[in-house]
């Protein structure tokens, strides 16, 4: 979450031949960095461009994102919904609440993006819709439990993407030598190669997304 997995330069010049940040999502990354805690948890300039491309690329009609953060991500997913799509996003942190739906208003997307403050594991059941998209990067140990819960709510041809599948590097040490995280992670990974109801590609973007794409139920 902290080590680039790329040199710093060569991670410079690609985000200097991406498309800039908006306005609204550079003050946002300013001021996740300048206010709150752990701030490498932000979703950031490169990694927010690859889920708003494919988001766009999906034309999703519903969005499922668990681990909200400063909304950073949501932003950049909520970018591509279909017209009258919803973006539901799910954090335990109320306290980022305000910060995050202060720039969702900014966005101008206030009516699109849906803030769910609680526990994941008790708030997707509750949700009673389908997703084309759903983006996991909350609590490490619990990604298995979460893509068990939203499998049945994602159509056959809808994504799942998960962020943090590197964990830094750290899911290729000897297990004796990974921390829980990694540990949680490794295991995650496995579960996904290892599922044929899915097509999968891991991306060494950033700490690592698994692109998941459901071709069974």
């Amino acid at each position: 979450m902290t080590q680039l997995l790329l040199p710093r330069a060569l991670d410079e010049y690609i985000e200097r031949h991406t498309t800039p940040e908006t306005p609204v999502l550079a003050a946002l990354n300013r001021e996740t960095y300048m206010k709150v805690q752990i701030p490498v948890m932000l979703s950031g300039h490169l990694q927010g461009a690859i889920l708003q491309m494919i988001s766009h690329m999906v034309r999703p009609q519903n969005i499922l994102e668990i681990g909200t953060y400063t909304a950073y991500s949501a932003i950049c997913l909520a970018m591509g919904l279909k017209d009258g799509g919803i973006l539901d996003t799910i954090d335990i942190n109320e306290e980022l609440e305000e910060m995050g739906f202060r720039y969702i208003c900014n966005a101008g997307l206030q009516s699109k993006i849906h803030q769910h403050i609680g526990n994941a594991a008790e708030i997707i059941p509750e949700l009673d819709k389908s997703y084309d998209l759903v983006f996991i990067d909350a609590d490490k140990e619990n990604y298995h439990l979460y893509y068990d819960l939203i499998f049945d709510k994602v159509p056959v041809g809808g994504f799942i993407l998960a962020d943090n599948v590197l964990y830094e590097g750290d899911v290729i040490l000897p297990a004796d030598q990974q921390g829980k995280n990694a540990r949680a992670i490794h295991a995650f990974n496995e579960k996904v190669r290892n599922d044929n109801r899915v097509e999968h590609v891991l991306l060494p973007v950033r700490d690592g997304v698994m692109i998941m794409r459901k071709i069974s139920s």
